[in-house]
């Protein structure tokens, strides 16, 4: 098995709400990128391609692609900006999106 050089995960949006998702464990889509599952090997990103592709093709999602990521103490991070306000929500309304979600759970 390879390792690759950065860990990616794969990111798309839902069909049904157009939420920003990613893939996550046992092939689910969840909606926090905390919650998706890396690849660090060639083999494991082929897996979740794989994944990606058919839940295209089944229309649980649109347009599925992996990302860069980095993985620090149990977090993933995006590590391009563009991804990274995918994760979290606009940047100039911080009560908006993924990140208000989390300011409030963590009240």
């Amino acid at each position: 098995m390879t390792d690759l050089k950065t860990p990616v995960v794969f990111t798309a949006n839902r069909l049904r709400d157009g939420e920003v998702v990613w893939l996550g464990a046992n092939g689910r889509w969840v909606e926090t990128v905390d919650a998706s599952l890396p690849a660090t090997t060639q083999a494991e990103q082929t897996q979740l391609a794989a994944i990606a592709a058919q839940s295209d093709a089944d229309n649980v999602i649109v347009e599925p692609y992996e990302i860069d990521v980095s993985l620090d103490a149990g977090s993933v991070t995006p590590v391009r900006f563009r991804e990274r306000i995918r994760a979290s929500g606009p940047t100039i309304r911080l009560d908006l999106g993924k990140q208000a979600q989390n300011t409030a759970h963590a009240a």
